[in-house]
């Protein structure tokens, strides 16, 4: 079957086994022999110039336009034909020194006549119908490298077209109609002008030959695009229908057959038999060498990690174990390629054979890789995080899961190999693939469902689904949802649309699985970097590198899916030729210019900060406030050059944003008015310095020590040690009150009180005495001792005293009421509360005698009565004590004046 799935299965197959093969021996891919075989194109005229500036490399042919309509079936490529002359009237542009800008390193302009050679049989190769994909194929190549010449050949000149647009614009603006210019002048100016348009002549042809290029690509890729959508909504017989059934078993009886005649054929002529004899000692080396690496490969590995030293953490442990798994995938292929070797030398196998031979590293490639996969997501013992996700039998079910996976396959690749090779008819290939994509669907049917299962348990367990729980349980519906549908669609006969959905399906869940695997890898590396053994520990890292590469993937599943690396390659194009701002255009090589300018810049700035900060205005006569500010202002300074000094490398131009900026600035002044009035007040905090970083200020109802000024407000901490964000703006519109501006010293006031009558010339001097014994009072001006007043019951002082540091003025005042209350006890001085104080004491000490002169003086315990006996009674409802109830206790003496 040669349906879009098939090809991207086998494509898979053979990538993943070439990569492997090349990075250990060396040696190229064996699949790729039979998928490289020769294909019939136009061939390149002979008198075709080469390109001068891919002098060196080696190019493909160019197909050539057929002449008359070819009369062969579609299958057969058109016939080539004499290369048509060039169009009249194109001429290669000349020009004596190009210079190429943003280093292309080139020194000459494309061949644009060999450029119109290719163009002229490119659209004859579109117009007709029957050519072959693969020649399409081959054209699109050769257009894709034609279109990077001429995207590199527009840049050409550019340093020398801005230097003579200087100069022009050095020489005045042009005089206005009427009005004429000294000669010189006027004759300078045409020179430059003449001038510029030699120069920009390169470049202007350049882009003209680039949109035709990509136009043609374009027309290019939609038309192998709509080729591979009528494969897959081609109908092919049922392979339910029994009539069709003895088709498919003469095909498999032709396969055999010809292996056989292959074999026995070279063996009755005697060439085969020949090379057997003589390369039976390099044969019996290989297929030894084959069979022990396949088979003795988990010994082999056992024995190693048995002899290496144990890691001490889980994490060392599991990075150990999974890089010595993976030599149960190496090894096996490496044997499987000395078997294929083997094979091979043996000189008994036709082409059928050896493309079968050349197919064995792959199969054992599948085979052991899904083995693998499932062992490394369904684990055997307990102990991690991974053993949490299901239990022992699941997980056994799992690993049975892929390993079956992986056999079918290795099949698919067998059947699609041996019909291709024998060339079966469409009858054939439909009812020998549906059986395998039957099986493949119910595979993978049943690994969706596991995997439903365990997001499900995990759900249950928890109240909440984390994003990749949400993403597995979304790709197990799609994988279980697919797997139906292509099981429908195989047995109504839509081979190729169910190919095209079982077997990406798949190819998918084992990406997915590598992923898995490579992020958990990552995470135990951190782990082990930042020397920490905790099984949840997940930093910054680990997660930005398991984005990326889960980011990188998405071409691979997009090539799964039937995607063409061609279309992959167009869309990185696309990114690199960037966007177009006004006469600019950006494209990410400039983005990363930007980038290392401004941080640079970024980190430039952040070292003189440091310097400012630490060495040299220390040494300075500022206040701390005037450093802040200075650092702060060198901060904003040095990433607005920074940013400037960026954007003027990179080459972008802003004037085009003139008109989004106007825009933007009335945006600015309705919705964001309240952002800019509190960063302009910072700017003004940080020039005029009202407020500094140490104040002691009061703003509204906040009073507390700034901690820092930034762009929109600035961090008061209050005197109970909570941080309070005042925007910029109220410091400079609103009353602010600084204690500690310009310096520390501030009032104090202590208010005292006496009672009446007490001496005040007395109390005047012990204050007096109180206040200059205070080491933080400044004695000049000396404390003021004022008498302010008379109360109702009291006369008023006040204690006023300058202190030192103002932010002391709390102890300060504590420890001036306690020298207050001693001092006062000592010169007989009343305060007024101490008279109330008094008579409370006395009114309670006879309100004691009164008590004890009521009491009997020998209290003698009566025998209990009948009456009184058991626990007390209570009072009834009016509050009024039962007979009897009358004790001893101690009473109001009112109280039993009412008594009966």
């Amino acid at each position: 079957m040669t349906g879009a799935g098939g090809t991207a299965l086998r494509r898979c197959l053979e990538l993943a086994a070439s990569a492997l093969l090349a990075l250990t021996l060396g040696l190229g891919p064996g699949r790729a022999q039979d998928s490289q075989t020769p294909v019939q194109t136009p061939a390149a005229p002979a008198e075709a110039p080469a390109s001068p500036a891919a002098e060196g490399a080696t190019t493909p042919p160019a197909p050539t336009p057929p002449t008359t309509p070819p009369t062969t079936p579609p299958t057969t490529p058109p016939a080539a034909s004499p290369t048509p002359a060039p169009a009249q009237g194109v001429t290669r542009p000349t020009s004596t020194t190009v210079v190429v800008s943003k280093g292309s390193g080139q020194t000459a302009g494309p061949d644009y006549v060999a450029w119109e050679r290719l163009a002229a049989r490119a659209e004859a190769l579109l117009a007709n119908p029957d050519t072959e994909a693969r020649g399409l194929e081959l054209l699109r190549s050769q257009l894709a490298a034609e279109r990077a010449k001429f995207l590199s050949a527009q840049n050409t000149n550019s340093t020398r077209i801005a230097t003579v647009r200087e100069q022009i614009a050095a020489l005045g603006p042009t005089p206005p109609e009427g009005e004429t210019e000294a000669a010189e002048i006027a004759q300078r100016r045409q020179q430059l002008a003449d001038q510029l348009v030699r120069l920009q002549a390169p470049g202007l042809t350049a882009e003209e030959a680039f949109r035709r290029a990509d136009g043609l690509i374009g027309e290019v890729d939609r038309a192998l695009r709509e080729r591979q959508a009528s494969q897959l909504l081609q109908l092919w017989p049922s392979p339910l229908n029994p009539a069709n059934w003895p088709e498919a078993l003469v095909a498999l009886r032709d396969v055999t057959v010809r292996l056989w005649t292959e074999s026995s054929t070279r063996w009755t002529r005697g060439d085969g038999r020949q090379a057997l004899f003589d390369n039976l000692p390099l044969i019996l080396l290989l297929g030894v060498l084959g069979l022990g690496l396949i088979t003795q490969t988990r010994r082999m590995t056992a024995m190693v990690q048995t002899r290496l030293p144990r890691p001490r953490t889980a994490r060392g442990r599991r990075v150990v174990a999974l890089l010595l798994s993976l030599a149960q995938i190496i090894l096996p292929v490496i044997g499987a390629v000395a078997l294929s070797s083997a094979a091979t030398a043996t000189g008994l196998l036709g082409p059928v054979g050896v493309a079968l031979a050349d197919l064995v590293p792959g199969l054992v490639f599948a085979l052991v890789a899904a083995n693998w996969l499932g062992h490394a997501v369904f684990p055997l013992e307990d102990g991690d995080e991974v053993s949490t996700l299901l239990v022992a039998e699941r997980r056994a079910e799992g690993r049975f899961l892929a390993r079956s996976i992986g056999l079918v396959l290795a099949v698919e690749a067998v059947r699609h190999l041996l019909l291709v090779e024998v060339g079966g008819s469409d009858t054939a290939n439909a009812v020998l693939a549906f059986p395998v994509l039957a099986t493949t669907a119910v595979l993978v049917f049943r690994m969706g469902q596991l995997l439903r299962r365990h997001v499900r348990s995990v759900q249950q367990g928890e109240e909440g689904l984390s994003y990749g729980l949400r993403v597995l349980g979304l790709l197990a519906r799609a994988v279980m949802l697919t797997s139906v549908a292509g099981l429908l669609l195989g047995a109504v006969g839509y081979l190729a649309a169910a190919t095209a959905l079982v077997y990406p399906s798949i190819l998918s869940l084992g990406l997915v699985a590598v992923l898995f695997v490579l992020q958990r890898l990552v995470a135990d590396l951190y782990g082990l970097a930042t020397r920490s053994d905790a099984a949840d520990q997940e930093g910054l890292i680990p997660v930005l590198i398991g984005f990326a590469m889960s980011v990188g993937s998405l071409p691979l599943f997009a090539v799964i899916w039937g995607a063409r690396w061609a279309d992959i390659t167009e869309l990185w194009q696309r990114f690199l030729q960037g966007f177009q701002i006004g006469a600019t255009r950006v494209s990410p090589t400039d983005f990363l210019i930007f980038a290392i300018i401004f941080g640079a810049g970024y980190a430039v700035t952040r070292l003189l900060q440091g310097a400012l900060k630490g060495t040299i205005l220390p040494r300075t006569s500022l206040d701390q406030g005037g450093q802040n500010a200075i650092v702060s202002g060198t901060g904003y300074l040095g990433v607005f050059f920074a940013a400037l000094i960026a954007i003027n490398s990179a080459g972008i131009d802003l004037s085009g944003l003139a008109i989004v900026a106007g825009a933007l600035s009335v945006g600015i002044g309705f919705g964001l008015q309240n952002i800019v009035s509190n960063f302009v007040s910072g700017i003004i905090l940080l020039i005029e310095r009202p407020v500094s970083e140490g104040d002691w200020i009061e703003v509204g109802n906040v009073q507390g020590t700034v901690k820092a000024i930034s762009v929109r407000s600035t961090r008061i901490q209050t005197f109970d040690r909570s941080d309070v964000i005042v925007p910029n703006a109220d410091l400079v519109t609103q009353r602010v009150t600084n204690w500690t501006r310009f310096n520390l010293t501030g009032r104090l006031v202590v208010p005292v009180s006496v009672v009446l009558g007490s001496e005040t010339r007395k109390v005047e001097k012990v204050l007096r005495e109180i206040a200059e014994a205070q080491p933080l009072a400044i004695l000049n001006p000396p404390p003021v001792i004022a008498f302010m007043g008379f109360g109702p019951e009291s006369m008023n002082f006040e204690m006023r005293i300058i202190l030192r540091d103002v932010n002391f003025s709390l102890q300060v005042r504590s420890e001036i009421n306690h020298r207050i209350v001693e001092r006062f006890a000592e010169a007989g001085i009343d305060m007024p509360g101490a008279k109330k104080a008094e008579a409370v004491a006395e009114v309670a000490a006879a309100l004691a005698a009164e008590v004890s002169l009521a009491a009997p003086p020998n209290p003698t315990p009566a025998s209990p009565t009948p009456a009184s006996s058991g626990p007390p009674r209570a009072p009834d409802r009016r509050g009024n004590r039962p007979r009897g109830a009358a004790s001893a206790e101690t009473r109001d003496p009112t109280e039993r004046q009412d008594e009966p």
